[in-house]
């Protein structure tokens, strides 16, 4: 299928790996120029060579800055310019009690994973709408809808940024320009298998078997299994597209069947 992204300029946040990382690729891939981001110059340097590997000439650049910090974030815009595609994946998560998550905590949380699409957004409506055409993909969580009691301030800055995508489609009425929310499943991102390696190894279990077993426990996944980057990639190179210009304002799920309620 032809998806008409040819010529288009995307940035991706929190794209040395992971998610991040697909989406990118799967862009680039597309003819879009892509500009990826992360907080080490160091991975963002090796995220870049591996996305030029299959083409050197391959048009992908990178911007080093932490979208936790605001100074940092503003820098960033200034050099980023103008794109037609946002993609706000940066996030932190992390599985702990209610009782442990302090206020500086939260802070860090909904600074990251609000204030970031907030700030980064904010630099790239304008233009988008002055061009009448851009795209505005939030990768969010099926922890927006369904809070884990486990991760509760995580799950409470993705149904915030639920909010921030919903009302952001409301100011694009009367153009081609859509904003829309990927709802992600369970995902084996780099993240995640590095947690997974961490505790086989404490436990002395093998991580092939540790990772059945914990997505063996999560019983409404229709897939019992997790899912791969590539596979929310799709869906986000699909809403970057202009074949998705009838999709504005949505949450779309890409959770392997997790969520039991009716969208």
């Amino acid at each position: 299928m032809e998806l008409n992204l040819g010529g288009r300029r995307a940035f991706v946040s929190g794209s040395t790996q992971g998610i991040g990382f697909a989406i990118a690729r799967a862009l680039l891939d597309e003819g879009v120029s892509v500009v990826v981001n992360g907080r080490s110059g160091e991975k963002v340097d090796d995220a870049v060579r591996r996305l030029k590997a299959p083409d050197a000439d391959a048009a992908v650049t990178g911007i080093v800055a932490d979208l936790g910090d605001e100074q940092q974030t503003a820098q960033l815009v200034q050099e980023l310019g103008a794109v037609d595609i946002l993609v706000n994946n940066v996030g932190l998560f992390e599985l702990a009690s209610f009782n442990d998550i302090s206020d500086d905590d939260w802070q860090r949380y909904f600074t990251l994973n609000v204030m970031s699409g907030v700030r980064l957004s904010r630099h790239a409506l304008p233009s988008m709408l002055e061009r009448g055409w851009g795209r505005i993909v939030f990768i969010g969580s099926e922890s927006g809808v369904n809070i884990p009691a486990d991760m509760v301030h995580y799950g409470v800055t993705k149904a915030a940024m639920l909010a921030l995508s919903n009302g952001l489609a409301k100011l694009t009425h009367g153009t081609e320009m859509t904003v829309n929310t990927i709802l992600g499943g369970p995902t084996y991102s780099d993240g995640v298998a590095d947690t997974v390696a961490v505790l086989s190894q404490a436990q002395g279990i093998p991580a092939d078997g540790l990772k059945r077993a914990i997505i063996g426990e999560n019983r409404t996944s229709l897939l019992e299994r997790f899912i791969e980057p590539e596979e929310i990639a799709n869906l986000a190179l699909y809403l970057a597209s202009p074949l998705s210009s009838a999709t504005n304002g949505a949450a779309l799920r890409a959770d392997g069947g997790v969520l039991t309620t009716i969208l």
